[in-house]
C-alpha cells in the first residue's frame, strides 16, 4: 500500500493557505479515509503503519537540534565583558614573559580563574534547567489509543501516522489533527489553540473549505482535550503539518533580542574598552615623551606600565559578581517551582512592565468551584477551591459569602442535596486521586458538582440507586444537557442541567423541602433577581431540573434512546420536558449552586441555580 501524503489542516501566518491542498474537514469522511488508504473498520496494519513512520518520521513537532555540551561551555565565554578579561589574560601573560617570565603570572591566572568560575556557574546552572525541562517533558509524554489491524493498540503519540484511526475517550489527549469518523456527545477542549476555555461539539458532519480554525467541528487536533463523550477519527496530520507544528514554526521564527542586563554589559565593555585603550595611550606616550633617553628598554617598560594600568582598569570580578547573584535568583525561583533555562533571564523578567498571558489554565488552574446555592428556601455557601473536597456546604442567611454557625439542616439541605445530585448526575466527569492529588476526567464544570456533593457529605447515598439508559449532550440550541436515569425509588426520571432561563421556561413546579409546589410568578421574579445578582459578581450560573416519568413517556424514552442514539427528537422533546414526582434527596455535589425550579406545564419538577467562579 502507498504512503499516503499529510493532508493539509494548517493555517499560514500570512493568510496565504494553499488552495491546491486538499481540505479533509470540508469533505464527508469516509472519502478522506478512502483516499487516506485506511479501512475505517479496521485501522491500518501494522505493516503499513510502520512504513509510514519510516518514510514521514516521528509524530513530533520541529524543534532545533540540541547544542553540544562543549558548545554550550564555550557559549558561556560569548560576553562583550569576557572578551575584555580575556584579551587582559592576553596581555598579562605577554607582559609577563617580556619582564622576564619570573614566578608566577599572578594576574594572569586571577582573571583565568574569574572567568572560568563565570563559565561554569553558567553551564551548571543551565544544565540543571535542561534536565528540570526534560524530565518533565518525558513525565507529560503523551499515549494514544489506535485501530491497527482490527485490535485496539495504545501507542506513544509520535508514533503516529497519517492515515491511523484514533479511538477518542474522556481525558484523551489529541494526539495529531484527525478528522472525525464518528461522534457521541463528543466535546472537546481547544483553549490551547483558540484560548477558548468552553469544551467545544464535535460532530462528523463537513463543514465548508473557507471555515475558520474554531468552526472546524469535524476536526480534531493535536495538543487538544477530550472533556466529554467518544469518538472516532482519522489522522490527517502529523508532526509538522499539524496546527501545533503551524504554531511551533512561528514561534521558531522569532529572532531571540539581548536581554536588558546584556544590553547594559554591552555598554559597560563599550565603554572600558575605550577607557582602557585611551589610558594605555595616553600613559605610554606621556612616559615616552618625558623619557631623556628612549632606548628599547624605556619603549618596553613604557608599554608594560600603560598595559598594566589598562588591566587593572577591567573589573575582572563582575562577571563572578553578576553569575553568583543570578544564580541565587534562579534558587529562589526554582523554591517557586518555576524553571529557568537561562541566568539572564531572570534579571529580564525583573524588568519587564507588560505581560501577556492566556488565561484558563495558564494565569488559572482550569477548575471550577461552586461558590453559592440558591434554592426557595435560602442560599448557601460552599467553601473551598480547587478539585480536593476540602470545605464545606453551610447555609447564608443574610448573604455575606460567608457560612452562618447554624447547621445546614431541614428544608433547606434537602434542596441543596437534589440540585447538587442532580448536577452530578446530569454529568459525564469523574473524581480521582492520586498521591492525595485530586483531579477530575471531563469537564471541568461538570466536575464541580462531584467535589461539591462530597463537601456535603452525601456523595454515596446515590450509589447503586441511579443506572443511566441514554442522554442528549449539551447543545448551543438548546443550552442544555439531559441524561435518562432509572431510579430505584421512582422509576424512570430525566434530569437536566443549563442554561438557567433555558430551564425556567419549561418549568412549572418548585422543590421545597421534600415535596413540591407551583412555581409562582413571584417565586420565578426571585429567582431571576438571584440570576443577575450572581452574574453582576462575575459568578457562572447553572439551573438543575429533573421530571419522573410516568410508564407510558418512559417506554417511549426508552425507545428513542435505543433508536441511532439519544438525540432523536423524541428523546430530546422528553428531556426538555421536565416531570412529576418529587425527586428524593439523592446526592451529588455542585460548586457554586443556586436552586430553582423548572417544571413543564403539566408536569412537576425541581431546578436549581449554580454559580461557579
Amino acid at each position: 500500500m502507498p504512503t499516503a501524503p499529510a493532508m493539509d489542516t494548517s493555517f499560514d501566518p500570512a493568510g496565504t493557505e494553499p488552495s491546491t491542498q486538499p481540505r479533509p474537514y470540508s469533505r464527508p469522511a469516509d472519502v478522506v479515509a478512502t483516499e487516506l488508504g485506511t479501512d475505517v473498520s479496521c485501522g491500518l496494519s501494522r505493516q503499513v503503519a510502520a512504513d509510514r513512520l519510516a518514510a514521514n518520521g516521528p509524530n513530533e513537532l520541529p524543534s532545533k537540534p540540541p547544542t553540544p555540551a562543549w558548545l554550550r561551555f564555550l557559549g558561556q565565554f560569548n560576553d562583550p565583558l569576557v572578551y575584555l578579561l580575556l584579551a587582559a589574560i592576553v596581555i598579562s601573560t605577554i607582559a609577563w614573559v617580556l619582564e622576564g617570565a619570573e614566578g608566577a603570572p599572578v594576574d594572569s591566572i586571577v582573571i583565568l580563574a574569574v572567568v572560568t568560575l563565570n563559565a561554569v556557574l553558567g553551564f551548571v546552572q543551565e544544565n540543571k534547567a535542561a534536565d528540570a525541562v526534560a524530565a518533565l517533558s518525558a513525565m507529560t509524554e503523551a499515549t494514544s489509543t489506535v485501530l491497527r489491524d482490527g485490535s485496539l493498540l495504545v501507542v506513544p503519540s509520535s508514533e503516529l501516522v497519517v492515515g491511523d484511526v484514533l479511538v477518542l475517550g474522556e481525558g484523551d489527549q489529541v494526539g495529531a489533527d484527525a478528522r472525525l469518523l464518528s461522534a457521541a456527545a463528543l466535546r472537546v477542549v481547544e483553549s490551547s489553540l483558540t484560548g477558548e476555555a468552553d469544551a467545544v461539539v464535535k460532530t462528523p458532519g463537513a463543514v465548508g473549505a473557507d471555515t475558520d480554525l474554531a468552526d472546524r467541528t469535524c476536526m480534531v487536533h493535536r495538543g487538544t482535550s477530550v472533556a466529554q463523550g467518544t469518538g472516532r477519527a482519522v489522522v490527517v496530520a502529523t508532526g509538522a503539518d499539524t496546527q501545533m507544528g503551524a504554531i511551533a514554526r512561528m514561534l521558531d521564527s522569532v529572532e531571540e533580542e539581548d536581554t536588558p542586563l546584556q544590553k547594559e554589559i554591552h555598554a559597560v565593555s563599550k565603554m572600558l574598552g575605550i577607557v582602557v585603550v585611551v589610558i594605555a595611550v595616553v600613559v605610554v606616550g606621556t612616559l615616552l615623551l618625558l623619557a631623556a633617553d628612549r632606548t628599547p628598554d624605556t619603549i618596553v617598560h613604557s608599554l608594560l606600565l600603560g598595559v598594566s594600568l589598562a588591566v587593572a582598569a577591567v573589573p575582572e570580578g563582575l562577571p563572578a559578581i553578576l553569575s553568583v547573584v543570578l544564580a541565587l535568583g534562579v534558587q529562589r525561583m526554582a523554591t517557586r517551582k518555576a524553571v529557568v533555562k537561562k541566568l539572564t533571564s531572570v534579571e529580564t523578567l525583573g524588568s519587564a512592565s507588560v505581560i501577556c498571558s492566556d488565561k484558563t489554565g495558564t494565569l488559572t488552574r482550569s477548575e471550577m468551584t461552586v461558590q453559592e446555592v440558591v434554592t426557595a428556601s435560602g442560599t448557601c455557601v460552599v467553601t473551598g477551591i480547587g478539585y480536593a473536597p476540602d470545605g464545606e456546604v453551610a447555609p447564608d442567611a443574610d448573604r455575606d459569602g460567608r457560612p452562618d454557625a447554624d447547621r445546614l439542616e431541614g428544608p433547606l439541605r434537602d434542596e441543596v442535596t437534589v440540585v447538587l445530585s442532580g448536577g452530578a448526575l446530569a454529568s459525564d466527569a469523574e473524581l480521582t486521586v492520586t498521591e492525595d492529588v485530586w483531579s477530575v476526567v471531563g469537564d471541568p464544570t461538570e466536575g464541580a458538582f462531584l467535589v461539591a456533593e462530597k463537601k456535603l457529605g452525601t456523595h454515596g447515598h446515590r450509589e447503586g440507586r441511579f443506572g443511566r439508559i441514554g442522554e442528549v449532550p449539551f447543545t448551543s440550541e438548546r443550552k442544555m444537557m439531559s441524561v435518562l436515569l432509572t431510579d430505584t425509588a421512582h422509576g424512570t426520571v430525566i434530569m437536566s442541567k443549563g442554561a438557567p432561563d433555558v430551564l425556567m421556561e419549561h418549568c412549572a413546579r418548585v422543590r421545597v423541602g421534600d415535596a413540591d409546589t407551583e412555581l409562582t410568578a413571584q417565586a420565578r421574579a426571585r429567582f431571576v433577581e438571584h440570576i443577575a445578582d450572581m452574574s453582576g459578581r462575575a459568578l457562572r450560573t447553572l439551573g438543575v431540573a429533573y421530571r419522573v416519568l410516568t410508564d407510558e413517556e418512559a417506554a417511549r424514552a426508552k425507545v428513542a434512546s435505543a433508536m441511532a442514539g439519544t438525540a432523536t427528537p423524541s428523546s430530546r422533546a422528553v428531556c426538555v420536558v421536565h416531570t412529576p414526582v418529587p425527586f428524593c434527596p439523592a446526592a451529588s455535589t455542585m460548586t457554586s449552586t443556586k436552586g430553582r425550579p423548572v417544571a413543564a406545564s403539566v408536569w412537576e419538577s425541581t431546578s436549581v441555580v449554580m454559580s461557579m467562579r
